[in-house]
């Protein structure tokens, strides 16, 4: 299964273009209330990302469930445009 089907049973943050810590602080808003099992996806271009997310779901006990890069190609000149990848965490609620 790849990060677009999975996400698509599940909301997207999309972060791209924000710096830490945003995108944690974006993700942490759309989990709240989320019921368990649920998967969330963030997009995000951040380097700092990589080591946050899976921090972040330790602290919180979620389950980070891995990254996917994105790769986009700029339609004006054909180069890559900046590394992002798409974040896959399961919420688990704790009772």
């Amino acid at each position: 299964m790849s990060i677009d089907d999975e996400s698509s049973a599940g909301p997207v943050v999309d972060s791209r273009g924000l710096l830490c810590p945003a995108p944690i602080i974006e993700l942490a808003r759309a989990v709240r209330g989320l019921p368990n099992g649920t998967v969330i996806t963030l997009l995000a271009d951040d380097p700092a990302v990589a080591v946050d997310v899976p921090a972040w779901c330790r602290l919180c006990s979620h389950d980070y469930l891995g990254a996917e890069p994105l790769e986009r190609i700029r339609p004006s000149t054909g180069a890559p445009e900046p590394a992002a990848a798409a974040y896959r965490v399961r919420v688990v609620v704790m009772n």
